[in-house]
């Protein structure tokens, strides 16, 4: 997986967001169309729905620019920057967001990981064998988070192993060589490590359902705050887009997954391998959380969000990631996990009666 106000009157914004579901948010509009900046970290399905809004004419009186960086650092510095409005990349960054003071806010979450990240154990390694061995992980991503959840599920701080920064590519070599007792894999790495090493198998992986509880593992949907400020209607407007996109997914599976195959440049059967074929998720890539999910996860919906999550839970996924961070040296302070979310925006839809809820088609 990958490496992320000033308001309407209430009577403005209502009528206003009631004009815009009624009618494709201004689609048809005589005005030129007003331009919004969007990033993605990197190419990956989960970050591609404002892509197929775009495609589809969901965007009404907006053109999405939209830019895939292939580098999520670079992307935050240039939504913190103002030089885009909105990003899609991991959630796990949100806690650095609010230490470094930027002007960025996470607005959703889009999807977690639903079986993509592993931790693979080498040959002849007993778990209570791993401390003072190495262990890979890429440093300041989910995968070390992953490996630092699971070893401490087992009672293994972080200072107890040796901890070597690489990505699932980078670890296949380390740990064909033995020189690894563990790595953090995805595909198709994880098979070309377990068809090289009889004896070599998965530990954990996102599926699951306590890891799944963390919400850690999720993408999600980061916007410049001065953007929501100046603009509050094109922020509106490009977020319900994105679920708008989603939908189109879930209605049109075959015909959009071409669609964002030639989009990232990906083959169509990776796309499949992913986000699957059945518009809502496949076990060993991603779950999408449609809009209501998301709104429950955020707090401004009633209801469960899925996997066990809570009802608001988004603050204390920060936290909890944030405590993780520290845990691993990659931060240093505890952070006001609120400062790093705008759920305003969601609730917005939400109070305007935007809903969107579906299961796997058939």
């Amino acid at each position: 997986m990958r490496l992320t106000k000033s308001l309407f009157s209430a009577a403005a914004l209502a009528f206003g967001l009631a004009a815009s579901l009624g009618a494709g948010l201004g689609a048809g509009a005589a005005s030129a169309k007003e331009t919004v900046n969007v990033g993605i970290c990197v190419s990956w399905p989960g970050y591609a729905m404002l892509e197929v809004a775009k495609e589809k004419g969901l965007t009404g009186d907006y053109d999405l620019n939209i830019t895939i960086f292939e580098d999520p650092l670079g992307g935050h510095a240039a939504l913190a920057a103002g030089q885009i409005d909105v990003y899609g990349c991991t959630a796990d960054y949100t806690p650095l967001v609010v230490e470094r003071g930027t002007d960025v806010v996470n607005v959703a979450f889009l999807n977690p990981s639903y079986g993509v990240d592993h931790i693979i154990l080498a040959p002849d390694t007993k778990v209570s064998d791993l401390k003072g061995k190495k262990v890979a992980a890429p440093q300041a991503y989910i995968g070390q988070l992953l490996m630092g959840l699971w070893l401490d599920s087992q009672g293994i701080g972080p200072k107890d192993v040796e901890w070597v920064n690489l990505n699932a590519d980078e670890a296949v070599g380390p740990m064909l060589s033995g020189d690894l007792s563990a790595a953090y894999m995805y595909e198709p790495w994880i098979s070309k490590v377990l068809a090289a090493q009889p004896g070599a198998k998965s530990v954990v992986d996102t599926t699951d359902p306590a890891m799944l509880k963390t919400g850690i593992f999720m993408d999600a949907l980061y916007m410049n705050k001065n953007f929501i400020e100046k603009d509050r209607k094109a922020a509106l407007a490009v977020l319900k887009a994105r679920w708008d996109g989603l939908g189109y997914w879930h209605s049109h599976v075959e015909e959009t997954n071409k669609l964002m195959a030639k989009f990232l440049q990906w083959p169509e059967e990776d796309i499949n391998y992913v986000i699957g074929t059945n518009g809502k998720s496949l076990e060993g890539g991603i779950y999408m959380f449609d809009f209501d999910e998301s709104a429950r996860v955020c707090g401004v919906l009633d209801g469960e969000p899925p996997f066990g999550m809570a009802n608001g839970s988004m603050v204390d996924t920060v936290a909890l990631t944030n405590e993780w961070w520290i845990k691993l040296g990659l931060m240093k302070n505890k952070i006001d996990p609120a400062k790093g979310i705008d759920c305003s925006l969601m609730g917005d839809l939400v109070k305007a009666g935007y809903r969107q809820s579906f299961t796997a088609n058939n």
